[in-house]
């Protein structure tokens, strides 16, 4: 039996967050450059985005560039800006044909204007979309978002639009880039590196963490739904005992 037989279709998280790393090594270990294993990276994101929607996931936040990507060589920032421009033209039909909405969070003024035009096109042509919502994390990083909604609320603050004895964590979060979306209750990352590398450190408070030593163009569906089916398996208590889950469940049924 396969993993996906193994879940229940009824727990299935509500929004996963991957960090998908190991496109380097991949091709490193085959004797090519670097942008070689972004560019196989594609079909682990066509593969994982299809299996999303299929299962009925709401929210799929894939990190796809970081702020800190900025220091690698220019000629693969280059490929890397190249290959997203192409990505996102040959997929916006599929997204569209799948009832999949496209999003992006991140400091997205720094995208070259190429990479941004068509980003914001690929966005407005999904929007209507009540399916999966693909979110890709763009020039991102999570200390540049609390620091970026920090000063926001702080001018707020000054202007008079805010007290401060109103700041609470559901205030705080209407600031951050991923605000009305929910907290991701699955983080992947790929490639066997056990670190989160600035990725959403806010959202991911109450998160379970899955690794897998999987490089990321290798990664399927299969490897997704065992994610999953490992997650299925754990106990969310979010600071309670589990004496206290068997209580509340059973006031509720």
């Amino acid at each position: 039996m396969g993993y996906k037989e193994q879940l229940d279709l009824k727990k299935l998280p509500k929004h996963v967050a991957i960090i998908m790393d190991g496109n380097g090594r991949w091709a490193k270990k085959k004797g090519n450059p670097r942008i070689f294993g972004h560019n196989n990276g594609v079909a682990a994101v066509r593969d994982t985005v299809e299996a999303a929607a299929e299962l009925g996931i709401e929210f799929l936040t894939l990190y796809a560039f970081s702020t800190e990507n900025w220091n690698r060589p220019r000629t693969e920032i280059d490929a890397l800006m190249s290959l997203l421009v192409s990505t996102i033209n040959k997929e916006t039909k599929t997204l569209l044909e799948n009832n999949v909405r496209l999003r992006a969070i991140g400091d997205l003024n720094t995208l070259p204007k190429l990479v941004a035009s068509q980003l914001k096109g690929a966005i407005d042509k999904t929007r209507k979309k009540t399916g999966l919502h693909l979110i890709l994390a763009l020039s991102y990083s999570s200390r540049w978002e609390i620091l970026n909604a920090a000063r926001n609320l702080a001018e707020d603050v000054k202007l008079g639009k805010l007290d401060c004895e109103d700041i609470n964590d559901s205030v705080f979060e209407t600031y951050l880039t991923t605000s009305g979306i929910p907290d991701p209750e699955l983080l992947i990352r790929t490639s066997g590196e056990f670190r989160v590398s600035n990725y959403l450190l806010w959202q991911i408070a109450y998160t379970e963490l899955y690794f897998t030593p999987v490089l990321w163009p290798d990664f399927r569906r299969e490897d997704f739904y065992q994610a999953l089916a490992d997650f299925q398996k754990r106990e969310r208590r979010f600071g309670k005992t589990s004496e206290q889950l068997v209580t509340n469940m059973n006031v509720n049924s």
